[in-house]
């Protein structure tokens, strides 16, 4: 009875025909095609095979370990040995040039006889076969090209199992027999070299869809709080997909509970605002939206007011200078008193209630600085920003309302010389807000390089992503300067304090760059040249993996940057 049934078992999943070739067999509507490993390299390298294993064709891959008993293979190589030594002296005695090749095969070999007599090693004949599947003998061909070179690029050298596909086949399926029976020697060091059998992967049970792993089409779900810190940088070149990335994962981050703030110089993110009811502000020379830079912040539970204090006067000298250009020590020094005085004539100094005074403007400041010795030059390069074209934008009093969550502030509409300032502004103001309550936020800066070409704006961005963590708060910088960003000197610390790290389609201008700056091999360096849009590379503290951003319809419909996909959804809502 138990015979009948295993035979109803065979039948059930054997193939209803089989169809043998000399190079590949015919099983079903796939073509099927067997390779081996014949020759291996000196030295092996730890993950070698991974390429392997990662490919996202079908393949299947079967390894076979025969152990060889340690004093057959000590005979065996003494015996080599010998071989090896006497072809030496023949050399040597025949006033030949000395052979390089067989002196190192001496030393292997002596080297493996010690390592097997001290029982350090373990020798084994190892088979190692590779199937390919494919629709039709074109994809065969190329999948086979494809594993070929790439093995041998690592001086692997594999063969199709010609006159013996059915019994490469049957090596390939799981009933463990090896019936190619195509061996390598291999001792303990180099076999450990094809495990452990992983491939690279961020699925996690928590987090949100970040994309597609194009090693292995498995998704990428990850939480980015889980890291040691939650922080982002995105590089890409225009057009490349990285303020599309970068939207999707706001929105579903949004779905996950997580406030979203965001720095918007182009207007990308107002429908995405428009479309989950958030906050969106433009700020402009003419718009009804105003920040005082002087407003002071909410003084967290667990801080001393005074320190709090102090933080936002060195802030707010940041921003100063960025206004007034560079300054000598002693117009430092003079700027640092009347910011103080300036707030002690709102009732404003250290030791003092402050929580309800109201905070003065940037023309108070002037008034000071002109009754103060020396401070009068600096007053008149405060003018244009109290009393001049650029008043309307610096000198009036806070009007928003951030009782949301999602706050976007479009900074679009100013000019090119006020972009950094309003930036500073802007992230000042967003950081007494994440200061004051403790609560999960992402904030993203898009076009981050606007600010980095200030060494003042770019050192606040630097103390940013340095103390974020522990307000729970994961800051994304994008940029398509690379070459900016990584060349001012707070660039590459910025990308080292940050966990999680994108890199979308490059330009060859700046590839040579971000390959230094992220250790890339040469396969990733070519991975980001060729990209299409929305591909690239996704690293997550020591894990990496090559990725594809993919929106659902609908999250695309809210996204979405191109143009002719506005134009038409404009239209359709007219």
């Amino acid at each position: 009875m138990e015979n009948n049934d295993n035979k109803n078992i065979i039948d059930l999943i054997a193939p209803a025909a089989l169809e043998v070739n000399s190079n590949f067999l015919k099983l079903g509507d796939k073509l099927v095609k067997t390779l081996f490993i014949f020759s291996y390299p000196r030295y092996l390298s730890t993950g070698w095979f991974s390429s392997v294993i990662n490919m996202p064709d079908l393949i299947d891959v079967s390894i076979f370990v025969h152990p060889v008993e340690t004093n057959l293979a000590l005979k065996k190589l003494r015996k080599k040995a010998a071989q090896v030594e006497s072809q030496i002296y023949e050399k040597q005695g025949k006033g030949v040039v000395r052979d390089p090749l067989l002196e190192t095969a001496f030393q292997d070999v002596e080297s493996l006889r010690d390592s097997l007599q001290q029982a350090t090693e373990r020798l084994f004949n190892v088979g190692v076969y590779i199937t390919i599947y494919a629709d039709n003998l074109e994809n065969l061909n190329k999948l086979e090209n494809k594993i070929v070179n790439l093995l041998e690029s690592r001086l692997v050298y594999v063969k199709p199992s010609l006159f013996q596909q059915i019994e490469g086949f049957n090596s390939s399926i799981p009933l463990g027999e090896d019936k190619l029976a195509v061996h390598a020697p291999l001792n303990s060091g180099p076999l450990s070299s094809f495990f452990p059998f992983t491939s690279a992967d961020l699925t996690s049970e928590e987090g949100i869809l970040y994309g597609i792993n194009q090693s292995n089409n498995t998704l990428i779900i990850f939480d980015r709080f889980s890291l040691e810190n939650a922080n982002m940088v995105v590089f890409a070149k225009a057009g490349s997909g990285k303020s599309y990335a970068v939207k999707l994962e706001a929105l579903r981050l949004l779905m996950m509970g997580v406030d979203v703030l965001i720095i918007d110089p182009e207007n990308e993110y107002e429908a995405l605002a428009s479309s989950v009811g958030g906050s969106y502000f433009k700020v402009s020379l003419a718009s009804e939206n105003h920040i005082n830079p002087f407003d002071l912040p909410v003084v967290p539970k667990d801080e001393d007011p005074d320190d709090t204090l102090r933080s936002h006067i060195v802030n707010l000298a940041g921003l100063l200078k960025l206004m007034m250009g560079k300054l000598t020590p002693e117009e430092d020094s003079i700027l640092d008193r009347s910011i103080t005085e300036t707030y002690a004539s709102h009732d404003i100094a250290t030791g003092k209630d402050f929580s309800k005074s109201t905070p003065p403007l940037l023309e108070d400041l002037q008034k000071i600085l002109e009754n103060m010795e020396g401070g009068k030059i600096l007053a008149q390069r405060l003018y244009k920003y109290t009393s001049g074209s650029y008043a309307g934008f610096t000198n009036q009093r806070t009007n928003i309302d951030v009782k949301n969550r999602l706050i976007v502030f479009s900074i679009r509409d100013l000019e090119e010389e006020l972009r950094p300032i309003a930036m500073y502004i802007i992230l000042n103001f967003i950081w007494d807000l994440v200061r004051a309550e403790l609560k999960k936020r992402i904030l993203i800066i898009d076009e981050a390089w606007i600010l980095m070409k200030y060494d003042d704006g770019s050192s606040f961005l630097f103390g940013l992503a340095k103390r974020c963590r522990k307000y729970y708060l994961g800051l994304t910088t994008i940029t398509q300067d690379v070459e900016d960003f990584l060349k001012s000197p707070y660039g590459r610390p910025i990308v080292t304090n940050s966990s999680l790290q994108l890199l979308l389609k490059q330009s060859p201008a700046t590839i040579d760059m971000v390959t230094k700056s992220f250790n890339l091999t040469e396969g990733e360096k070519s991975l980001l040249l060729d990209a299409a849009i929305g591909e690239g590379l996704f690293f997550a503290g020591l894990n990496h993996v090559a990725i594809k951003v993919i929106a659902s319809y609908l999250e695309d419909k809210i996204i979405t940057t191109k143009p002719e996909q506005i134009l038409k959804q404009r239209e359709s809502n007219v």
